[in-house]
């Protein structure tokens, strides 16, 4: 699969100096874990679960959850499972289909080996499973279902644990909570593709919900969460994991209090001015300045509740040119240490503060294109989102 496959080739030559690398499950947990970029997240009750999937990978979707959690009521649980089962089956029998990144969000340890077992061959299109309310507790229990499901199935499944419990998120507990799951994880790295935010569970916990007028970040209690989180679970010297950013809940028809944040010059430089209106309509300009927040702070990719979201996420993902040539720049004086000026005369880049970010910018360069010379996110959110 390829992030943007749906631009023709005159669009992707204007848009991109180097155009997404393609990638597939085996990868690379790595250059994977970057590539996930817009989740979305699917109930597994939907009655045309495998034409949705099918439909939403043709659309741009590269790594999809199907929901046997919270999205599904408890009395239809066996009967999503059902559906799940045979949605999968189908995807694999369709030899053509250009699937996404599938994985299967369940609801307790014991639905692992249950759902692998179920699927038999097909379990050929599942890449793993996410692990909601994995706390240092439970996570040892999730973990040792997976190794009976790889046993079953003779293949390695990624997980995805969510961090979403009182127990990390309470200020008496955070601290032992978070050392105790960075020791868990370590002893299964291998599997652990990226670790995710539950942000709407952690914000049941003190009975809030921001508005879209806001972000996480300005959820101090959350807020002080996703740092704590990025500072034990996300460092840059090889130790960490990818984390990825908590789901933005709005698509359109918020009442809005406070001006948007989106500015209006850089829709008029590119001709796009009623673009940011309708952005604006959609709260989508909420959800562009989260995802700027996620970056700033560590974060990469975000949980999606709606396609409309995904192309925001990925668009926003490109590397412009500028940061490829300071990545690049940086790289080259690694070695020997010392800074210079970058390309463009406007900012200082230093060899050893800046590598770590240099190479993430590069594995990001890889699955998401570098940005053309004068090429906004404005243009590739213009090219990407229906209209």
């Amino acid at each position: 699969m390829r992030h943007f496959s749906y631009l023709g080739a005159s669009d992707m030559a204007s848009l991109f100096e180097a155009p997404p690398e393609r990638f597939d499950r085996a990868s690379g947990t790595d250059l994977l874990s970057v590539a996930l970029g817009a989740t979305l997240y699917m109930p597994a009750d939907r009655p045309a679960l495998a034409k949705d999937v099918a439909k939403q990978a043709a659309a741009g979707v590269t790594s999809v959850t199907v929901c046997l959690e919270d999205s599904i009521p408890d009395d239809v649980v066996p009967a999503a499972v059902e559906n799940l089962v045979s949605a999968l089956r189908t995807l694999h029998e369709d030899a053509a289909a250009d699937l996404p990144l599938l994985f299967v969000r369940v609801r307790e340890p014991a639905q692992i080996p249950h759902v692998v077992e179920r699927l038999g061959a097909a379990v050929a299109v599942l890449t793993g499973f996410v692990l909601p309310k994995f706390t240092a507790a439970s996570g040892t229990e999730y973990l040792h279902a997976l190794d009976v499901a790889d046993r079953i199935s003779g293949s390695e499944l990624l997980a995805m644990p969510v961090i979403e419990s009182g127990a990390v998120l309470y200020a008496e507990t955070r601290v032992d909570e978070l050392t105790r799951l960075r020791a868990l994880l370590h002893r299964d790295r291998r599997r652990i593709l990226a670790v995710r935010l539950g942000a709407t569970d952690l914000c049941a916990l003190f009975g809030l919900r921001r508005s879209p007028d806001l972000s996480i970040y300005d959820v101090k209690v959350i807020s002080s969460l996703i740092s704590d989180v990025v500072n034990v679970l996300g460092r840059a010297d090889g130790s960490g994991f990818t984390v990825t950013g908590p789901v933005w809940e709005y698509y359109g028809g918020a009442e809005r209090i406070l001006k948007p944040l989106l500015r209006q010059s850089p829709f008029d430089a590119h001709g796009e001015r009623e673009l940011r209106g309708q952005l604006v309509s959609r709260a989508i300009d909420g959800l562009i300045r989260e995802v700027q927040l996620d970056a700033a702070n560590g974060l990469q990719g975000k949980t999606c509740i709606h396609p409309s979201h995904v192309a925001v996420v990925n668009a926003l993902s490109v590397v412009t040119a500028e940061d490829h040539r300071d990545a690049a720049d940086v790289l080259s004086i690694s070695h020997a240490g010392g800074v210079r000026a970058s390309g463009l005369r406007n900012k200082m880049n230093e060899a050893r503060p800046h590598t770590a970010w240099a190479r993430r910018t590069m594995l990001r360069a890889r699955v998401f294109g570098v940005a053309a010379e004068n090429v906004s996110f404005v243009d590739l959110l213009a090219a990407s989102l229906p209209r």
